[in-house]
């Protein structure tokens, strides 16, 4: 028996096959398990967002408010800061910065970070929590430490003409513990604390 192929024979047979496995795993698999995603998941694949209604629990209108699994932009005295990001906070583009601890540009970067927050917090580079200057791998950690928070409750309170007391027991509200008390970090959501803040002390 001849079990040769001609070239051409050859060439369509393997042309149908990457035909095939195109259509099995580029769209029908990813087209299902998008879709089991979706039923499943149907809050996390909609990108977590966190909508007006929910954050201040009564309201009619529904504004999406940003994302509770990614970092956004905060700026001004009212508002808890979160971590610098080598990404801009562009979900579409994560990543860290991939400098050495010796590049020159990073401890540039970090003086200049450590400089700005001890006259923005009124204390000492020694008491300055390292997530405050360090940007996360992702690049859009949406978290704190518990300390960045405490560091930055002073300032908040001042400019919100509310009590630190007020402020601290928020903090204490939007601290997420580890998961089964092994997993992960204690941490504080930036976003759901400064929605908490203008539910709480309205600019």
């Amino acid at each position: 028996m001849n079990f040769s192929l001609s070239f051409s024979q050859q060439f369509f047979t393997g042309l149908r096959f990457c035909l095939m496995m195109f259509v099995l795993c580029g769209i029908l698999y990813s087209a299902s398990i998008t879709k089991l995603g979706e039923l499943l998941f149907p809050y996390q694949a909609k990108g977590s967002l966190l909508d007006y209604q929910n954050a201040t629990r009564g309201l009619e209108q529904d504004e999406a408010r940003g994302s509770v699994l990614v970092s956004q932009t905060f700026s001004g005295d009212g508002y808890f800061h979160g971590r610098p990001s080598a990404a801009n906070n562009d979900p579409m583009a994560t990543a860290g910065s991939n400098l050495a601890p010796s590049n020159p540009a990073l401890r540039k970067r970090a003086q200049a970070d450590s400089t700005a927050i001890q006259t923005r917090e009124q204390v000492s580079a020694a008491q300055i929590p390292v997530d405050l200057i360090s940007a996360s791998g992702s690049g859009v950690d949406p978290h704190i430490s518990p300390a960045a928070a405490q560091v930055q409750i002073a300032r908040v309170a001042r400019a919100r003409g509310i009590s630190e007391a007020e402020v601290v027991q928020l903090v204490a509200n939007n601290t997420e513990q580890k998961q089964w008390g092994i997993f992960g970090q204690v941490r504080v959501n930036v976003l759901l604390l400064n929605l908490g803040l203008d539910q709480l002390a309205p600019r």
